[in-house]
């Protein structure tokens, strides 16, 4: 009986964990939420930041190379055979050792840059660098921004594809069972009855590939938004539908804002200084050096006794190292043409590049005017083709006309409807284009 209660008390702990967790897998996901949720999770913002963090490293290992550098060194030497000296000692010929048996060194080195221009650039180029990967993961999260954004509004055009079919679906079922009422009844023929299951059956395939087609795209969702495949999702149609109308436009865009531009800039900058490190090459370089050394030398090991007869020394030594650099076979001169080359090739993207982002504004200005207009006559052809519709199937009722014109007349209406969440759907995406060409695509999130 005990058992029996823990069983039962664990399926009701078991399923008051899990409510919350059902009811938040079932709450709809706005576009704001898909974005939000995307610049937390996926991969290539994840690594973008990452490459920041790296960069701030980078910093400090450039920098290091301007600080002290100190290093540690101790030595021990067992001499089995120590080499010795004859000498001449009052007309009598004697054998000197020359050392002891054990040696022990210990000591250390500093070494401080004073001037090498090489390492100052470096420390610029760094700088920069870390620069260059905040862009560069900003660029990142806006591309994110809009791969999230189309997939969402793909989405949502194929859901509502699937409503409209599933409506289209509901009248021809209605019109199936008149028509075989009245095939019943000697009212109708036999071919009507098999074009109407046709029109059904293609239908209902129609359906299926719709819904194929939306697993497919909300997988695709889910994985451009760092989201586990298998977990549910539900968007609201209002996202979709909501009343579009034409922003106000500016002749010219400010590319000053393009993460792009600045990106471009900053590689720029870095290129030039690259420049300007092989020329460093050309300069002299200075540093400080110094060192210490402690020898000790005894015939056993015993440096460590308290009554040891090592005999132990000190020694060191401050100095100045200069490096002037004389030839090197027109190398350093081969480097900085190099990098002039670049830097061309440098200013010659950065005309294209803006040359491009000028071209995407006004592309996406032409594209926003025409789906505008476009979703204003589909929207009126799909009300004049719902009260055609509504017409002939009344007409068809009453006998005054044939399956064929019910046929066809539902065929343009579902045909209009199409057109018309296309056409929203292009707004869309070209409403996406207008707000990215203007630098402010992160709005959305917003």
């Amino acid at each position: 009986m005990l058992r029996v209660k823990m069983v039962k008390l664990m399926l009701v702990l078991i399923i008051g964990i899990g409510l919350p967790r059902l009811v938040a897998a079932q709450q709809q996901v706005t576009l704001k939420d898909a974005l939000t949720y995307a610049l937390q999770n996926n991969a290539r913002v994840r690594k973008a930041k990452l490459d920041i963090e790296g960069g701030r490293y980078k910093v400090q290992e450039v920098r290091a190379q301007a600080l002290p550098q100190l290093t540690g060194n101790a030595g021990l030497t067992y001499n089995p055979i120590i080499g010795q000296l004859v000498a001449d000692f009052g007309g009598q010929a004697q054998a000197i050792k020359l050392g002891q048996n054990w040696n022990s060194t210990a000591g250390v080195q500093l070494s401080q840059q004073l001037f090498n221009q090489q390492v100052f650039t470096g420390l610029q180029a760094a700088r920069s660098s870390e620069e260059y990967y905040n862009l560069t993961s900003q660029l990142t999260e806006e591309q994110i921004i809009e791969l999230v954004a189309n997939n969402y509004y793909q989405v949502l055009v194929n859901r509502e594809q699937l409503s409209v079919l599933d409506t289209n679906i509901k009248n021809v079922k209605t019109v199936e069972k008149v028509i075989s009422n009245q095939f019943k009844n000697g009212l109708a023929r036999k071919i009507d009855v098999d074009r109407i299951s046709v029109n059904l059956t293609n239908l209902t395939t129609q359906r299926e590939q719709v819904v194929n087609a939306i697993v497919q795209l909300e997988n695709q969702l889910k994985f451009s938004m760092g989201m586990p495949v298998s977990n549910p999702i539900e968007l609201p149609a209002t996202e979709l539908t909501q009343a579009a109308q034409l922003p106000v436009f500016a002749d010219s865009v400010n590319l000053a804002n393009r993460t792009e531009v600045k990106i471009l800039d900053t590689q720029d900058k870095l290129l030039s200084l690259q420049r300007k490190a092989y020329l460093a090459e050309y300069y002299p370089s200075l540093s400080l050096t110094g060192n210490y050394t402690y020898s000790s030398q005894s015939d056993g090991f015993d440096f460590l006794s308290s009554n040891a007869a090592a005999i132990g020394y000190g020694a060191s030594a401050i100095g100045l190292t200069l490096r002037v650099p004389i030839f090197n076979g027109f190398l350093t001169r081969s480097k900085v043409r190099q990098a002039n080359v670049e830097i061309l090739k440098a200013k010659e993207d950065r005309k294209e590049s803006v040359n491009s982002l000028n071209l995407a504004y006004e592309n996406a200005k032409i594209q926003l005017r025409n789906n505008l207009n476009t979703i204003n006559a589909q929207r009126k052809n799909v009300e004049l083709a719902q009260e055609i519709y509504r017409s002939t199937q009344n007409n068809y009722n009453n006998g005054l006309a044939t399956l064929t014109d019910l046929l066809d007349t539902e065929n343009s209406l579902t045909s209009s409807q199409n057109s018309y969440t296309q056409a929203l759907l292009n707004y869309k995406i070209a409403e996406i284009q207008l707000i990215k060409s203007n630098g402010n695509i992160k709005s959305l999130v917003q």
